[in-house]
């Protein structure tokens, strides 16, 4: 047990070490960029900071995997040279049993990753493009979905505008049962619309049997009301807008997805890519764990045996493989080629099964 004990800690040591390195690297990138990208004069060089504390958690999040490869192949370099490796195979205890702890604790990890993490990550990164739209257009804009329907804001620089619509088509080109109130630049409301329909095209909203009530003060809205068949209203919008404010599955935490789904679906629109980004999520620990195991099966070896380079080399990269096709399988499962489970958990399975593999091979021949 004491061995167990010792391996865990070195390894998380290790894993913190390497967290602490490539965190500090990212942060010196992304704050130049930011620097290069906003007039810093004008926003104040705090707020690019905060730009970069906020991007860092989405960013440490998505490199989880190389970390943990680094750190195996640099906790099994550690007990190659010191020859603690030969010392705990002479005691008579085998690779695999020698691999319980780290095992333990990357599992560990990535459970804390996706309960915890993963909600922190979500609320940094919606924080961040929120701060972000502000600082290069002055406005925003925003999507919500509920039970009761959709919620859009649309911003410009004559005002705001919220949008409420019951139900959309798949691709958010077309809405039902519109209400449009539009807000002055200074926030007060000036125009109330609702249509029995809308199109959203380039650069405005197509109403379809709509009503108009100006909300100017003095005025009676009803008297001074107007009916259109067709009425224009400009729009900053785009579909692809739209669907990119709901389309980031990350910026959703894992224990509101559910939830979310459900209303994305009862919207009309196809939750797909989310319900793949849940599975994945769910999927992380075990994906980990292989990543973890590919490392150690090519790290751990005496350095006398030489080609220590090499096999490094062959940890990353193989790891790396493993990635893309995750990746890869993500893909497949948002267009709807695979199936959704198939898509999350294949690949984990896969690389979990082909590091025991290896490992078996490299110990025992």
């Amino acid at each position: 047990m004491t061995i167990h004990f010792y391996f865990a800690r070195k390894f998380l040591w290790v894993f913190f070490g390497i967290f602490a390195l490539f965190f500090a690297l990212i942060e010196l990138v992304d704050l130049m960029e930011h620097v290069r990208h906003f007039d810093v004069e004008k926003i104040g060089f705090d707020q690019v900071l905060r730009l970069t504390l906020l991007n860092a958690p989405a960013a440490m999040y998505q490199i989880l995997p190389l970390l943990v490869i680094l750190s195996t192949v640099a906790l099994f370099q550690s007990l190659a040279r010191s020859s603690e490796l030969v010392v705990v195979r002479a005691s008579g205890r085998s690779a695999l049993i020698s691999l319980l702890s780290p095992i333990t604790v990357t599992f560990l990890m990535g459970v804390l990753a996706v309960t915890m993490v993963n909600p922190i990550v979500a609320i940094t990164s919606t924080r961040f493009s929120e701060l972000k739209e502000s600082f290069d257009s002055g406005g925003k804009s925003a999507l919500s979905i509920s039970a009761e329907g959709l919620w859009l804001r649309q911003g410009s620089e004559r005002g705001q505008a919220v949008i409420h619509a019951d139900r959309t088509n798949p691709d958010a080109s077309y809405f039902y049962d519109l209400t449009i109130v539009l807000y002055a630049k200074d926030g007060g409301p000036v125009t109330r619309i609702e249509a029995e329909a809308a199109a959203l095209n380039e650069g405005a909203w197509e109403l379809y049997n709509a009503k108009a009530w100006p909300l100017h003060a003095g005025l009676n809205p009803e008297e001074n009301s107007k009916h259109h068949d067709v009425l224009r209203v400009e729009s900053s919008l785009t579909k692809d807008r739209i669907r990119d404010s709901f389309g980031s599955p990350s910026a959703i935490s894992v224990w509101d997805l559910p939830q979310f789904i459900d209303d994305l679906e009862e919207a009309g629109f196809s939750a797909r890519r989310h319900e793949v980004w849940l599975q994945m999520e769910l999927a992380q620990p075990l994906f980990l764990v292989a990543m973890m195991l590919i490392s150690a099966s090519f790290t751990m070896r005496h350095t006398r045996a030489g080609k220590t380079g090499v096999a490094v080399l062959a940890a990353v990269m193989t790891g790396f493989g493993m990635y893309y096709v995750r990746n890869f399988a993500q893909i497949l499962g948002e267009n709807g080629q695979i199936p959704v489970a198939l898509a999350a958990w294949a690949p984990p399975i896969a690389s979990v099964m082909l590091a025991l593999g290896l490992l078996l091979h490299m110990e025992d021949g």
